[in-house]
Parts: C-alpha cells; structure tokens; sequence
C-alpha cells in the first residue's frame, strides 16, 4: 500500500512550471526523492493547460508522509509557493497494488 497525492499546481504566466523548474534546479525534489518512505516525486506539465503542473507525490504510508510534512524542505516548498503566488488542489489516493487485475490491460 501506498499513499498517492497528486498536487495540482496552478499560476500564471509560465509561474508554475518555473516553480518546479527551481524546485528541481535547487536540489529540492532531489532531497525528497530520498526522504526515507518517498515512492514517487514528478512533476508533469498539463497539456490542456499550460498553467498547470502537477505533482505526483508517492510514499510508503502516512508515517512517512507526516515526516515529509515536517521536514525543512517543507519551508522551501512553502516559500516558493508563495514566491510564485501558486494555488493548489490535491487529490489523495492509496495503491491497491495487490488486488491489480490491471495487468491483462498494460503493455510491457
């Protein structure tokens, strides 16, 4: 099982896709990306709307998650956040991984 959030990411004027531009040229989604319990961390550019990026954000269980939450990267997060005068909307998921019957449907 896993906890699955995906952050939809919205600006204007190209501002969030310069956000995860720095996020990613700062070494922050690099430092999430090896947070223990981190799964998933990437960011992908919406094609029907391009002031929108979203954030697939994965991990092992809420533990994990909660000490993201409480890491320093969140201060960074927050403040490009608000450098960039991003809103967002999130969307919460857990795997059901082990009762898949997706994989008839997936070519490999």
């Amino acid at each position: 099982m896993s906890l699955v959030m995906n952050l939809y990411y919205k600006g204007m004027n190209g501002s969030a896709r310069a956000f995860a531009e720095e996020m990613e040229k700062n070494g922050t989604a690099e430092l999430i990306r090896k947070e223990e319990g981190n799964e998933m961390y990437s960011y992908f550019i919406s094609l029907d709307d391009p002031e929108t990026v979203l954030l697939i954000d994965a991990w092992k269980n809420q533990e994990a998650l909660d000490k993201h939450h409480a890491s320093p990267m969140m201060k960074t997060i927050i403040q490009l956040r608000e450098k960039y005068n991003l809103h967002m909307s999130a969307k919460r998921f857990i795997s059901d991984d082990e009762n898949s019957k997706d994989d008839a449907f997936i070519r490999k």
